[in-house]
């Protein structure tokens, strides 16, 4: 199995994240729609009723332009292009997991120390192993799969490598996240909603019958 195939399988499984954020009762639902009242008067804005008519992103992004080249290149080790879509980068996944760890809630926070921290590391590795001044982002294809392949799978990463692996599957599933909620992404699946449709045919009465409700 490719890597981008293994990403596809994982891909529905990226927003799981955004689920457990947003129960009802936590404090990151009843803040996150706080601030994000755009332009559109028929949405109050609320987490449970947000305006993504003029959508608004009330915080400050927090990596900077190096950090941001750096996990460019990560995204795409994970997702990268072939002849059906473009890479993961190019369609802005390190944007969004900077706007995503930016967040002022605390399980971004989290995010954001793991993230920055693990940029660090790659960098730090990739020196290491390939030589002083080398930056992860300078590395072959070859290098950065050399380094990536070892923090791929957090359960059989060494124990030195743990907190590695987990900054590797943080990214990966941001990055899974925000490549297949593109237009771009959802091509490369095949997925064939939110399109409107000239004409509509209500179900048949079979079915309808078959889930009793004829």
């Amino acid at each position: 199995m490719s890597r981008r195939s293994a990403i596809k399988v994982i891909a529905a499984a990226a927003a799981a994240p955004t689920v457990v954020g947003c129960e009802a009762g936590t404090d990151d639902a009843a803040s996150a729609g706080a601030g994000s009242q755009g332009g559109n008067p028929l949405a109050a804005g609320t987490p449970w009723d947000p305006d993504l008519v003029a959508p608004v992103v009330p915080w400050e992004r927090s990596l900077g332009d190096d950090e941001l080249e750096t996990l460019a290149a990560l995204c795409d080790v994970i997702i990268p292009a072939d002849d059906r879509s473009p890479s993961a980068s190019a369609v802005g996944a390190h944007d969004f997991i900077d706007e995503w760890v930016s967040a002022p809630y605390e399980g971004m926070r989290r995010d954001e120390v793991l993230v920055r921290g693990g940029l660090v590391w790659l960098d730090t590795e990739s020196a290491r192993r390939f030589g002083p001044g080398r930056r992860f982002r300078d590395l072959s294809a070859e290098e950065r799969h050399r380094i990536c392949d070892d923090i791929c799978f957090l359960p059989e990463a060494s124990a030195d490598l743990k907190t590695a692996a987990r900054f590797f599957a943080r990214v990966r599933d941001l990055a899974a996240m925000a490549f297949y909620t593109t237009r771009e992404g959802m091509d490369d699946l095949g997925y064939v909603g939110n399109t409107p449709l000239a004409r509509w045919d209500p179900p048949p009465p079979e079915a309808l019958r078959h889930v009793d409700l004829e």
